[in-house]
C-alpha cells in the first residue's frame, strides 16, 4: 500500500451511523416537559452536531447550570431507551468510502461529542473500521472549536491540512475550517447552503468516490 499522505475524519451523528431521529426525540421529550416546544429546524439550527449541554442551554435558555445537567441525565436516559429498542443504522455509501480510503493505505478516524459513541457503532456494526477514534468523554471544547477534529489529527499522525473532515452539521464545517482542514458537508436536509462553507457539498458519500476525495488536496 502507498504511504499515507492525507488522512479522513468523520463525525458519527448524521454522517456514519443515522442516530438523528432518536436524538431528535429524545430532546423533544425533554424540551416539552420544560414547556418549550422544539422542532427539526431548531434541532438542526441549535442542536445537531454540538456538545449535549450547549444544546439543552441553547434551548433552555432559563435554566442554571443544575436545571442544565439534569435536563441532560434525563436525554440521556430517554435516548439509551430508545437505543435498547431499536438498532441504529449505518449510512452504506460512508461505510463504502471509509473502506476505499483505508484500503488505499489511508486513515480514517472517527469523532463524536456523543458518549454514546461505544454503544452506538457497535449497534451499527462499524466498531472496526478506524485507525482511531475520540469519543465526548475526551473532549473539552465543543464544535466550532476545533479541537476534537484537531486530537483525531494526531492519533492518525497528519497535519491538519493534510487532513479531510466529514461533517453535516454547520458548527461542524465550522470546526473544520478553522481547525485548517478540508470538509466535506454531508446535507441530508435539502438545505446545501448552511454548509457553504465546506469545499464539497454532497447529499451521500456514495456520490462520490476516491478520486474526490483526492481533487481536494491537490
Amino acid at each position: 500500500m502507498p504511504l499515507s499522505d492525507w488522512a479522513a475524519i468523520f463525525d458519527m451523528d448524521g454522517v456514519v451511523v443515522d442516530t438523528v431521529g432518536l436524538h431528535f426525540k429524545a430532546w423533544k421529550r425533554v424540551f416539552e416537559e420544560h414547556g418549550v416546544p422544539f422542532t427539526f429546524d431548531d434541532y438542526k439550527a441549535k442542536v445537531d452536531g454540538i456538545p449535549r449541554r450547549d444544546g439543552a442551554r441553547a434551548i433552555l435558555t432559563g435554566l442554571d447550570d443544575a436545571g442544565i445537567e439534569r435536563a441532560c441525565d434525563i436525554k440521556q436516559g430517554y435516548f439509551l431507551e430508545m437505543l435498547d429498542r431499536e438498532k441504529i443504522p449505518a449510512y452504506p455509501g460512508t461505510v463504502n468510502l471509509i473502506k476505499s480510503i483505508r484500503g488505499s493505505g489511508r486513515k480514517a478516524a472517527l469523532i463524536s461529542s456523543s458518549r454514546n459513541l461505544p454503544r452506538i457503532i457497535k449497534s451499527a456494526g462499524v466498531e472496526d473500521i478506524w485507525d482511531a477514534i475520540v469519543t465526548g468523554t475526551e473532549v473539552t471544547k465543543g464544535k466550532p472549536d476545533p479541537q476534537v477534529f484537531l486530537m483525531a489529527a494526531e492519533r492518525v499522525k497528519m497535519t491538519p491540512a493534510r487532513c479531510v473532515v466529514i461533517e453535516d452539521a454547520t458548527q461542524g464545517v465550522e470546526a473544520a475550517k478553522r481547525g485548517g482542514m478540508k470538509c466535506i458537508g454531508i446535507d441530508r436536509h435539502g438545505d446545501p447552503a448552511r454548509l457553504a462553507k465546506a469545499d464539497l457539498v454532497v447529499q451521500d458519500l456514495g456520490e462520490i468516490g476516491l478520486s474526490n476525495v483526492e481533487a481536494l488536496f491537490r
